[in-house]
């Protein structure tokens, strides 16, 4: 029993589900969600469920290939059932779903198509070459569109979850270079496998050049202080340094991406609050 209980909650992987609902908080906050507490707690509770059935969900389709890359994952090992997987992704969803009813209908749009995106990731996009990392990609972004949108004020975060969508298009790339044995064991067509590793590198590291180039935009239009600028330099440093790492060790580099993505999340958040004072 205690190892089942261990199974579900790694099955939701509790640090992405914490950081997604912090993702979209920061969305919420940047947009100026001032006096907007509740939709603000909702849209982030909304988040971190979805997050976490989605993650479920992609244990489910990808038991086959995590018996070849990751054996300790709950579902290889013994400790969830595939059906229980199932039953645990169809609460979790539910739970995302009660929380996004009370949003505003923009909101409720932005998590409906996320929910059908999240639950047709694993069975349809995945392997196909390129399009399961954007849809990735958007989805990460998205975040701080919903946070925007729940807050009433989704425009002010369009370049936010723009940078934030190509900088995870450039990492899902590395991630998916990490786990070619397992793929091609399963037949996926990602695309390391379509156009060859160091190519596929390559078009990531062009999507993150674009983010790295883009991401002065807020500081110069005066919707951030200065403080992003000096943030936002160490992150966009980080992300480049890891996808550089990424030529001779994709382990490595994706796990260095993730610290770099958020210190490109907190860069908007000591923006914010230097405009907001």
């Amino acid at each position: 029993m205690r190892d089942t209980l261990r199974g579900i909650v790694e099955l939701a992987r509790l640090g992405n589900c914490v950081a997604a609902g912090a993702l979209t908080a920061t969305g919420a906050f940047v947009a100026g969600a001032s006096g907007a507490a509740l939709p603000t707690a909702l849209a982030a509770v909304t988040t971190a469920f979805a997050v976490a059935a989605g993650n479920a969900i992609n244990d489910y389709f990808d038991r086959e290939i995590d018996a070849v890359n990751r054996p300790d994952r709950p579902i290889p090992r013994g400790a969830v059932s595939p059906r229980g997987a199932l039953a645990t992704a169809t609460v979790w969803f539910a739970v995302a779903v009660a929380a996004a009813v009370a949003l505003p209908p923009l909101a409720i749009a932005i998590a409906a198509v996320n929910l059908v995106a999240l639950v047709t990731y694993t069975s349809i996009f995945k392997g196909t070459p390129g399009l399961g990392n954007a849809l990735v990609a958007y989805l990460v972004g998205s975040t701080f569109l919903f946070g925007g949108a729940a807050a009433g004020n989704p425009r002010a975060v369009l370049v936010l979850a723009a940078l934030a969508g190509l900088s995870t298009f450039t990492r899902e790339v590395i991630k998916d270079v990490e786990d070619v044995a397992g793929d091609r064991e399963e037949g996926l067509a990602t695309l390391p496998i379509a156009v060859g590793e160091r190519t596929a590198l390559r078009i990531g590291a062009a999507a993150l050049v674009v983010a790295v180039a883009v991401s002065p935009l807020p500081y110069r239009s005066g919707t951030l202080g200065a403080a992003y600028l000096a943030v936002v330099a160490v992150a966009d440093a980080v992300m480049l340094y890891a996808t550089y790492e990424s030529f001779s060790d994709p382990a490595a580099a994706q796990r260095r991406f993730k610290y770099g993505t958020f210190l490109a999340a907190a860069a908007f958040v000591v923006g914010r609050a230097a405009v907001v004072a």
